[in-house]
């Protein structure tokens, strides 16, 4: 733990935004550099100006393979396109727009070229495409999501509205590589084109109605409060409070692209992660002030929730909450609608899906899983460890194919106004009923090397009979639900189990452990977790040096 974690960030850690913008022009990038080339992670390609991952070059071979791609699929309606307030984000849509504009593709951007939240993209298709059989939209968004202030991301939503599925992203990245290394595409000076605008705050507010009871929080007269952590979903939260005469207090309406007002997170870096305690502890530190609050991360795919009685929630607590809670009040979801999780998420999902007489649904991570049985109305609640989620309209449609982390602030709100008590509390009452779950998810440095080698993990890999005294039952490199390969390895037994992947989008490794016995058990998984990782990654060196 960094001594400033949960800290005020020092001035010398805050980005350079001239460099940063410099950078992102003037770097040409080396496609025979591995590090330098398109690489589209769990969402979407991410990098940094400053490192040559992440400059006009990349966006521009990636718009283009993107214009090719979809004339191949037969795409021919208006993109949507959205931004968040990271600093490489406005220079990037610039980029998109140009590129798009020269190849005659019709897109819509913002209404006075505002910040548009991830969800918010992913109604907008959705809610163009109703009806439709041929002219589809499709999306882009630029945004690295939650990651810190230095880095950029781009990804592409097809018609479906979701993260674009890995045969997709694989077929964009090859040929924007091959694009990157052919010198200029072409485009259209950004001052030349002409923009067409889409009103996305009246058109996504306006439709909250159809998947949270607004009403019942209007009446209620919570005090709520909300941290967009200098983010996208600060001028929603205003238009949502105003729609519906909801008074949401946003404790910070700081947009500012060092993000340097943000505490520390729990490695000395600023990243706007609203399910981390360390970067909300300015929203946790006020607790006290509101019956609920809740927080979102710069692109608003994500939610944290705070409460009086629990502070700053654990992701998977709150699913499991709001899970029990939803499918208790959504009479309309379809009977047969099953819940979609992460094979990284809590146990006590499944135990909540079991009492509730629902099929569980298990994914490798990554919300593109969930895509398509979101869209069917096949899955009525879909969520991941790391505090992104969605879910079914009242009646049952699909609401959005990617994470909606105001769609979740609110209903917990909802969930706090109709029960009298607020999500922390359900939670507690599962506890009492299913029994205690222990969960924790450790990070550690990991190279691109070593990713690679905890990617291709196999059962053969490694030698383990027992798991904190127990008989191991099961070594997984796929997830149940899809029999998708989940780049990584589950260990699983009676009462526990330990995951290792690399992350998708930063130069880590994430381990995630529970214990259904106690904290003891954890920490005997997490050793054993950890002498895995030892095992595989110098057993690849070995092998290197050979």
């Amino acid at each position: 733990m960094h001594p400033l974690a949960g800290k005020p960030a020092p001035r010398e850690s805050l980005i350079d935004v001239g460099a940063l913008e410099a950078a992102y022009y003037n770097v040409r990038p080396d496609p025979k550099q591995p590090h330098q080339r398109v690489a589209f992670g769990t969402s979407g390609h991410r990098g940094s100006a400053l490192s040559g991952s992440f400059n006009e070059a990349h966006i521009q071979a990636i718009t283009k393979a993107i214009v090719e791609h979809r004339a191949k699929k037969g795409v021919t309606g208006p993109m949507f396109l959205a931004h968040d307030t990271h600093a490489l984000s406005w220079p990037a849509l610039r980029t998109v727009v140009e590129v798009l504009a020269a190849n005659g593709v019709e897109f819509f951007v913002s209404a006075g070229l505002k910040p548009v939240p991830t969800p918010v993209a992913s109604h907008a298709i959705l809610t163009y495409n109703r009806g439709r059989t041929e002219g589809l939209a499709d999306g882009m968004v630029v945004t690295p999501s939650h990651n810190p202030p230095e880095d950029g991301g781009l990804k592409y939503d097809p018609p479906h509205g979701g993260p674009a599925e890995a045969e997709v992203t694989r077929a964009i990245e090859a040929r924007a590589n091959e694009l990157l290394g052919t010198g200029e595409i072409r485009r259209i000076p950004f001052e030349r084109v002409e923009l067409r605008h889409h009103d996305y705050v009246s058109s996504y507010v306006e439709d909250l109605k159809s998947a949270i009871d607004m009403d019942v929080i209007a009446r209620s007269g919570l005090a709520l409060g909300a941290d967009p952590l200098g983010g996208t979903a600060l001028a929603f939260l205003d238009a949502i409070s105003d729609r519906y005469r909801i008074p949401i207090e946003v404790v910070n309406r700081t947009v500012d692209p060092t993000f340097g007002f943000m505490p520390l997170d729990h490695d000395g870096r600023i990243r706007m992660d609203c399910s981390s305690p360390h970067a909300m502890a300015g929203l946790v530190g006020l607790k006290d002030r509101y019956d609920v609050a809740f927080g979102n991360d710069p692109d608003a795919d994500r939610h944290g929730i705070v409460t009086r009685s629990g502070g700053l929630m654990d992701p998977n607590h709150y699913l499991a909450a709001a899970i029990w809670y939803l499918f208790h009040h959504r009479p309309n979801w379809p009977r047969e609608a099953f819940v979609g999780k992460t094979l990284v998420s809590s146990l006590m999902i499944d135990k909540v899906a079991q009492a509730l007489g629902r099929r569980v649904y298990e994914v490798p991570v990554g919300f593109k899983w969930f895509v398509q049985a979101l869209l069917g109305g096949e899955a009525a609640f879909a969520g991941e460890e790391s505090a992104g989620a969605s879910f079914l309209r009242m009646d049952g449609t699909v609401w959005t194919t990617d994470k909606d982390g105001i769609l979740l602030g609110l209903a917990a709100a909802e969930l706090t106004a109709r029960l009298g008590k607020d999500p922390a509390a359900l939670y507690g009452e599962l506890e009492q009923r299913f029994g205690r779950s222990t969960y924790r998810r450790v990070d550690g440095p990991a190279t691109a090397k070593e990713r690679a080698l905890l990617k291709r993990i196999s059962p053969e890999d490694v030698r383990i009979d027992t798991l904190a005294g127990e008989p191991v039952l099961e070594k997984l490199v796929a997830a149940p639900g899809n029999g998708e390969p989940i780049l990584g390895l589950k260990v699983v037994s009676r009462n526990g189990w330990f995951a290792v992947r690399p992350s998708g989008t930063e130069d880590v490794y994430k381990i995630y452990a529970e214990s259904l016995l106690c904290e003891d058990h954890l920490e005997a998984i997490l050793a054993k977790a950890q002498e895995v990782v030892r095992e595989v990654l110098s057993h690849g060196e070995t092998t290197d040096s050979v």
